[in-house]
């Protein structure tokens, strides 16, 4: 019998994403898989692009800086963990969109530089866990305007709610966030949300983005 591929794992993750936008009254083609590829090969990264994927996630800079020049261009690089203002300067020039902008002196330094810097993603705190980085949800909306007003292209939420059985409340609490800032700054429309372990749920309650890892590159 043959042995599980990445490509088998993200075809049915792929499938699951697309049943669950259905069921929930949405078009599959507005949520995008972003594979997490942190700690795996440009092989491993490889084999999912030469199957079609180009949406590939990574939360170190260092590994983000050594793989990508190895791979193809057309890759669109998300960078979906902290980011320390000093390794903006590498992670800038690669990336299509920053999931993790979580306060305003990473917003500051954003901004620098020559050109247009990339998009970015509020993160937020959904779960006000003292040891996670993110805004409060009470101050999402005074810290995206801050950081509108300082020059961040803001499009919407991401947030890594708390390890528990039920997290769909966290998605939801996330979505409503997204609407309420949304009202007022229209561009705002994504939510990043959701892993290996929940990204089904994510979708369910209207992520527009996932961020699987584990689902796709673990043998089963």
């Amino acid at each position: 019998m043959a042995s599980v591929t990445a490509s088998d794992n993200l075809a049915l993750v792929r499938k699951q994403v697309d049943e669950t936008a259905i069921e929930s009254g949405r078009d599959p083609d507005a949520v995008t898989v972003v594979v997490v590829s942190k700690a795996r090969s440009v092989e491993e990264i490889r084999e999912l692009y030469d199957a079609g994927h180009r949406d590939f996630g990574e939360n170190r800079a260092q590994e983000l800086t050594e793989k990508q020049p190895r791979l193809p261009e057309d890759i669109r690089w998300h960078f979906v963990g902290p980011l320390q203002r000093n390794k903006v300067r590498h992670v800038r020039p690669i990336v299509k969109l920053l999931h993790s902008m979580d306060r305003a002196s990473l917003a500051s330094a954003w901004v620098k530089g020559p050109g247009t810097a990339p998009p970015a993603l509020l993160e937020i705190n959904i779960g006000r866990e003292e040891q996670k980085a993110g805004v409060s949800p009470e101050s999402a909306r005074d810290e995206a305007a801050g950081m509108i007003d300082l020059g961040v292209d803001l499009q919407g939420v991401m947030a890594i709610p708390p390890n528990v059985d039920e997290p769909l409340h966290y998605f939801e609490e996330l979505v409503a966030i997204r609407d309420a800032l949304a009202s007022e700054w229209p561009q705002m429309k994504e939510v990043s949300a959701g892993m290996t372990q929940d990204y089904v749920l994510a979708v369910k309650a209207g992520a527009t983005i996932v961020r699987p890892g584990r689902a796709i590159f673990d043998r089963h």
